[in-house]
Order: structure tokens, then sequence, then C-alpha cells
């Protein structure tokens, strides 16, 4: 088939005409003949099967009977009437029921002439009734294209009270088939097709539209489904492959005295299993002669932090600088105490750049990154000005990379005409499947066990009637010098709601823990970052025991003492937000709680996300369980939310074909880097097109 076909513009389909056209781009975005062969149908009815009246369930199930009309009645009823049929078939009878529309459809029935009915059945009365049934004449049933297997398209109110029914879309889509006479051009490799014995694509589109059965249903959508997800990985990786062909990063070949010396004498601990396989990781890219661009990804607490460190150890030993990037004054300052405590008394020079530090000193810390007298620069987005130039930076690390833009990395890019080592740290758990998905282009390395002497969290769910054992619980936790955070919803919508939230609670906590006995901070969105930074420091002095606060508390915020986190409103918080407010506590070697409060009613879904928060500490499992609950489009933000935009697969459900198709780009990249050869033409030439067509890109944020 012409692949131009495909793209002429709906309106000259049979049957659209400029109105539907209209219609049908502004409901559901299609434009062309390509546009409505990829709507593919949300759900399928089996009409394989014809039941008999006395046959049928009380369970509301779709259903499809042979049968004559006997007897019409309309009924007067309080609004309006309503038209009745009795309807039988050799075993009984039941009735057919029409509210609107009575008078046309009263002209249309006939009677004593065979029908085929399809629809849901209620029981009323002790009888069966189908209310608004399709209905046709028997010979037209026979005659007709018959499809087993009825397909149920997306719609929206707009189309229904258009006329563009399911019907209408399916009778398109006949159109459409008949125009292109169901002949696509394969897009697919023949050893593709062999290798996992994939129907070819025409066949697909075909029984994904009109599937002759169950089973051919199932492999329609197996081949399209692997398509899609095929060639996004083919692009994530070739992008992956290419940049490590073409740029060249510093091979740091030495591990030397630095490395060494810390390694032996100011570990403080013991590394994990899983630290000491990210350290051979990252080792290994920052030997090869390819720039590193590796994603590290650990639960809150987990020691993300002395591999960072590791890793710019390295980048001194070889000679290069190295900096460290965090989204907050607070998380920038964190770092820096923990990477100076960690270094103890060994001679390297490391320094913090934030908007506080004062002109006079920033002077100094400039001059000294320009003649390579400092070793480690940290600091937060001041880092990335023009101003700041390093004399050799050999290694970015970029702290909760969701919080930089893209134009903000690649400024780190061009401190220097090679660009640096790129790692990026996040404490947010990505679910596997979406990782490969959104980081495809990184290599990926996780840290999935805590150092040891760490207990893990204790997390309970309780309900405001039971405010008063809490407080108690409170009272004996500070008794013992612990302090403990309060922190509410953040509602966008509503600050003022918010606000009124807070206050109410601040109000009540000061009742039951009064001064001079007990101190409050609190912190919230509409106070000044100066008296947030006061309230804050307070707090981590140990000055005040209880921190009440909307804004959730900074990520990564490290105050061992801390050792109950009271989430209130738990219900209105998603998981992972969940998951990393009960990562501000635990960070100590005293046992710590997580005490989610909410009210008697709750949905099903906030019952789920409390029973996963007791249930498991394991942010990778939360993150999947937070996956299904919301879909990945909502996992990653607002500003991602156009993230996947799949036309069949669900990286979700679809996660065994996700992993068969990144599996099967790699095995033909590795093999023809440049899908050159004469058997990937169809590969190339479909990748060629939708790079062309940008739709690759739609996928990919």
């Amino acid at each position: 088939m012409n692949p131009n076909l495909l793209q002429t513009p709906i309106t000259y389909l049979k049957g659209v005409g400029p109105n539907r056209a209209q219609t049908l781009l502004s409901e559901l975005g299609i434009q062309t003949y390509e546009d409505l062969l990829s709507l593919y149908p949300n759900r399928y009815i089996d009409k394989t099967r014809y039941y008999k009246i006395t046959e049928l369930e009380r369970n509301s199930a779709e259903v499809q009977l042979i049968g004559k009309i006997v007897h019409l009645k309309t009924i007067e009823q309080k609004k309006g009437k309503r038209l009745v049929a009795t309807f039988i078939d050799d075993t009984g009878e039941m009735e057919l029921v029409w509210f609107r529309g009575q008078k046309w459809i009263k002209e249309q029935l006939q009677i004593n002439v065979p029908y085929v009915i399809f629809g849901r059945t209620n029981w009323f009365n002790g009888t069966f009734s189908m209310p608004h049934p399709d209905m046709e004449l028997l010979t037209d049933h026979e005659q007709g294209l018959r499809i087993a297997m009825q397909p149920i398209y997306p719609s929206t109110e707009k189309l229904s009270n258009k006329g563009i029914t399911n019907r209408v879309l399916s009778n398109l889509m006949k159109q459409l088939f008949s125009e292109t006479k169901g002949s696509f051009t394969e897009t697919l490799s023949v050893q593709l097709l062999e290798d996992l014995k994939l129907i070819s694509r025409s066949e697909a589109l075909f029984n994904i539209h009109f599937p002759r059965d169950q089973h051919m249903l199932a492999r329609a959508q197996f081949r399209l489904k692997f398509e899609e997800l095929f060639y996004i990985q083919l692009q994530l990786i070739s992008k992956k492959l290419l940049r490590k062909q073409k740029i060249k990063g510093f091979p740091f070949s030495e591990v030397g005295t630095y490395f060494n010396t810390f390694y032996k004498d100011h570990l403080p601990f013991e590394l994990t299993g899983a630290q000491q396989k990210v350290v051979r990781e990252i080792r290994a890219d920052l030997g090869s002669n390819a720039q590193m661009n590796r994603l590290l990804q650990g639960d809150v607490g987990s020691g993300k932090t002395i591999v960072a460190l590791m890793s710019m150890l390295l980048a001194i030993d070889n000679g290069f600088q190295s900096c460290l990037v965090a989204p907050t004054e607070i998380l920038a300052n964190q770092h820096f105490n923990g990477l100076k405590e960690l270094l103890g008394a060994m001679d390297i020079n490391i320094a913090l750049l934030t908007g506080s530090v004062k002109k006079s000193d920033r002077k100094g810390i400039h001059e000294q990154l320009e003649s390579g007298q400092l070793h480690i620069l940290v600091g937060t987005h001041a880092v990335l000005e023009h101003k700041v130039q390093f004399h050799n930076l050999g290694l970015a690390i970029i702290d909760e990379q969701h919080r930089f833009g893209v134009a903000q990395r690649s400024k780190l890019w061009h401190k220097n005409d090679i660009p640096p080592h790129i790692l990026v740290m996040t404490a947010t758990p990505i679910p596997r499947t979406l990782a490969m998905s959104l980081y495809g282009d990184l290599d990926i390395s996780v840290i999935d066990e805590l150092p040891p002497g760490r207990k893990p969290v204790k997390t309970v769910h309780r309900f405001d009637a039971n405010r008063l054992k809490v407080f108690r619980f409170l009272k004996d936790e500070i008794k013992k010098g612990r302090q403990v955070y309060v922190v509410y919803p953040l509602i966008q919508e509503s600050q003022a709601l918010d606000y009124k939230d807070l206050m109410d609670g601040y109000e009540s906590m000061a009742r039951d823990f009064p001064l001079p006995q007990y101190q409050i901070s609190i912190v919230h969105g509409q106070m000044k970052s100066e008296d947030k930074d006061y309230e804050m420091n307070r707090f981590v002095k140990g000055e005040t025991q209880i921190m009440v606060a909307t804004t959730v508390i900074e990520v990564g915020v490290n105050i061992p003492n801390a050792t109950v986190m009271i989430i209130e409103s738990a219900e209105r918080f998603g998981l992972s937000q969940l998951h990393q407010l009960r990562g501000r506590v635990g960070r100590g070697a005293d046992q710590s709680y997580c005490i989610l409060m909410t009210g008697q009613k709750l949905s099903a879904e906030a019952k789920t996300r409390l029973q996963t928060m007791v249930r498991t500490n394991d942010g990778f499992e939360i993150a999947e369980v937070d996956l299904k609950l919301r879909g990945p489009g909502d996992l990653m933000g607002t500003q991602q939310s156009g993230l996947l935009n799949l036309k069949i697969a669900d990286i979700v459900k679809d996660n065994d074909i996700l992993k068969t198709a990144r599996y099967y780009a790699i095995q033909v990249l590795n093999e023809d880097p440049g899908l050159q050869f004469e058997k990937n033409k169809a590969l190339r030439v479909m990748y060629a097109r939708l790079l062309k067509h940008k739709n690759i890109w739609n996928y990919i944020s």
C-alpha cells in the first residue's frame, strides 16, 4: 500500500465531511487516515454467543438474544412516558424498554419478525428487561460483516451529541479498510516477526478493529504494543549510543591516594553490597573514554552521599575538580557539612557557594576555583552562574534532578570544552518500568539496601478519635529528648483553607503542649524565606521540640534527633509524598515512627495508600503501587504529564512487553547501530518516518 495514502486528511473519507472532521479533530485529535487507524478500541463486546431468555443470569451482563416482539405498549410515568415491548424466544419472555425517542422507535419496530437484540439486562419484579437495546433484523444480521467481537471506541459527550456514536466510528473504520484494501506497509523486520512469532501489521490492524476471536485479538494487541514500545526504546537507546560515541569524557584512569586513603581510613562504616556495586559501575564509567551520564536512585538514607564523595575522590586523583549542586540552601549546607565530616583531616579543599555567601567570600572561592586549588564546590543554582568558572571541572553531581530544568543542567556542560561526567541522584524511587522509559538514555544505578544500624521506621494509621493517645505518645518521646514533625497537607487551590487547617492544628498543639515546657516551630508557605529559615534552624538546633508545617519539609533535611512524623489528613497526600515525608525521620540510631492521621471516611484508593505505607518501607514497592493507582502521567507531576502518550501499550500492565521490546532494541542496535543492514530496512524507514513526523518525541519528555 502507498504509505502516503495514510496521510490523507480525514475529510476525504466517505462518511466524514468538514463538520465531522472538525469534531473528530477537536475531540479525538484525528486529522488523517493514519490517526483514525490508530484510534484503538477501549474494550470489546463478545458477540460470539446467542443466549436464551431462560439462560439469563441476574448479573447485569451484556448479552445477545434472537427472538420476536409480540406486543408493544406505552406507559405513562411521573416524567413523560416509556415504551415497553414484550420480547419472546422459544424458552420464555422478557421486556424491552425505551425512555427516550419512543415515537420514532415505535414507528420502526416490526411485530412478529425475528430480531437480534443486544444490551445490558436488568432483573426487576421477577422479570428480565433490557433498556434501549441495539436491534437488528435477523436477515440483515446474517448478511452484514459479522464481527464476533464488537469494538467499543473512546468517546466523549460532544461526540455523542453530534451523533458520532460507536456505530458511526465502526462504520468509518470499515470504510477506511475498504479504501486501503486493509493492506498496510510492514514496519518490523522479518527477523523480529519470526523470533517473536508476530502476526503481520495488516493482520494486527484488522484484528484490533474487527477481531475474529479472542485469540486473534490477543495476538493483534501483543504485536501493536510491542511495536509501539520497541520504537520508543530504539529511540532512547540509539540516543545513548550516539552520545557515548560522540561525546568523549575525561578518562579517570587512576584509582589513587585520595580514594584509597578515604576507603581505608575514613569510611565511617562498611559499604553495603548495593553501595559497592554502584561504586564499581561508576568506576567503570569514569575509566572509559565516554562521558558518564548515570542516574543514581536510592531511598532516603540509603547512603548516596558516600557514593558521590567516592566518585569525587576519583576525580581529584585524576587531577580534576568536582561540584555537587542541590536544589535548596538547606540541602546544600547539609551536603557541605556532611562531606566535611566524612573527609575529616584529609587534605582536600572544599567550599560552599549559595545565595547567602558574602560577596567578599565569593571572590576568594572564584579565584581558588579558577586556579584549581579548590577540589570540591558544593552549592545551589548559584554554581550555575556564568561568572563561576572552573580550572577543570571533571564531575558534576546533581541532587534531586527533577527540581532542575534541562537548561540549568546544560550550563554545567558548558563549564568546559569537554563536558564533565554527570551523576544525577534522586531519593524519589522511580519504578523500574517507568525508569526504563523516562531515563532509557541514562545508565541507571540503584542502592536498594539501608546501611547497617538503621532501623526501619514503624508506620501506623490512626483515626482522629485516637488523637489523645497519640499526644500522650508524643509527650513520652519528647521526654526522651526527641523531636517531632507535624505536617498538614497543602492543597494548591485553597491557600486560605490550608492556612486555617494549619492554624487550627497549631492552636490545638499549643493547648496540649503548653509553654514553657514545650517549644513549637511553625513553617508555612506565606512566611518570608528568612522567617522560614529562622524557624527551621531553631528546630535543627533542638531549641524547639515540635515543628508544625504545611510546606512539605525540605527533601533531605537531616535531623537525626527527630523520631516522630505525624501526617495530618494523610488521605489527602499521594503515596510518593507520604514516603518522602516518612524519610524525614529514622536518620539516627533511635527507633522512629510515622503516624498517619485520618478521618473515618476513606475512599478505596486512600485505604490502599495507607495500607501500603503501613506494610512496607521499600520505596520501589511503594512507587510501583503508586504507578498502578495513578498512572505514569500523574506520577511524574504535571510538567511531565504528557509524558508517555501511548496509543495502545500501558507501561504498568505491559511491563513484560516493555522489557522484551528493550531487549530486542538493544540487540538490533548493537549489531547495526545505523540500521544500515538490508534486513533492517523496514525498521530504518519507519524510524525515519517517526522522527520526521516527530511522533516519537510525543512519547518522550
